[in-house]
């Protein structure tokens, strides 16, 4: 066998066997405390707290028992699920873009930022879920109510990354940008947007969470489908384990969605990155 290939094939290893262990850095705790769950819960059976083996069984008889033809996805995550996902996306979209655009000018307009301060400040402090009653009130029990939760606590963080991002740009780059007198639209698109863009990305991976977790509580209280009414439900009826399994659901829905935004962020950001390492 000529070289070549021996040095691809122990590059290919070397490369794999890092993957591993990054990946097993980030895991192993989880897996301990999986492991000590799925022990404890079987030494000591209790009706509220079944093993990890049972809740992922649970999940996958639940969520994921459909044909093939459907991805493996079962009616009640068509039903449950789909609903969910679509509240959330809608919520998160209202609040990326109210959040981007109310930062921009905010941190562009410096008697606006002043004017506005009391009430940004004032929203940020107030719990979303307490106003889930004046939104049921509002809106009714209706996903409209859900989405307006969802959009309201997530605007904020948004908002935030966004203002700051903005006014702490660089002023050799605006000054740059005004002596080759370019268009307000140029310099907003070219120079500006750039700039802010890893403030804004963090702003809106963190809400990504925010969003999930008001998708839940506004299901918990107010909806006729959806992953938090089935929790819901299923926990006055006492059954238990598909409680737990909805909860690894989350889990996982989360998981992905935070990895396919960490995909975005890596290529909107991939110039960023660049010349970072150019430095």
């Amino acid at each position: 066998m000529s070289a070549a290939p021996v040095g691809v094939a122990r590059g290919w290893l070397s490369g794999l066997g890092r993957g591993a262990r990054e990946t097993l850095s980030y895991v192993w705790l989880l897996g301990v405390l999986l492991l000590f769950w799925q022990w404890r819960a079987t030494a000591s059976p209790s009706p509220f707290v079944p093993p990890v083996s049972d809740a992922l069984q649970t999940l996958r008889s639940e969520w994921f028992s459909g044909s093939a033809s459907q991805l493996f996805l079962s009616e009640i995550f068509r039903d449950n699920a789909f609903a969910s996902l679509a509240r959330a996306t809608q919520g998160w979209l209202v609040a990326a873009m109210v959040g981007v655009s109310l930062g921009v000018v905010l941190g562009v307009w410096r008697a606006a930022w002043e004017f506005a301060n009391p009430v940004v400040r004032f929203g940020m402090s107030v719990p979303s879920t307490v106003l889930l009653p004046i939104a049921v009130v509002l809106f009714g029990i209706t996903s409209s109510m859900n989405v307006f939760l969802i959009a309201f606590g997530s605007m904020w963080v948004v908002l935030v990354n966004t203002m700051d991002g903005v006014r702490n740009i660089d002023e050799t780059a605006m000054l740059t940008a005004r002596s080759l007198r370019l268009s307000r639209f140029r310099a907003f698109s070219r120079v500006l947007v750039p700039a802010a863009s890893p403030h804004i990305v963090t702003g809106l991976r963190v809400s990504i969470g925010i969003a999930l977790i008001l998708m839940v509580v506004s299901e918990l209280f107010a909806a006729t489908e959806g992953i938090g009414y089935y929790i819901v439900y299923n926990q006055r009826t006492f059954q238990y384990r598909k409680v737990w399994g909805a909860v690894f659901l989350l889990a996982f829905l989360g998981v992905a969605l935070n990895g396919l935004f960490a995909l975005f962020e890596t290529w909107t950001l991939r110039w960023h990155r660049a010349r970072g390492r150019g430095e």
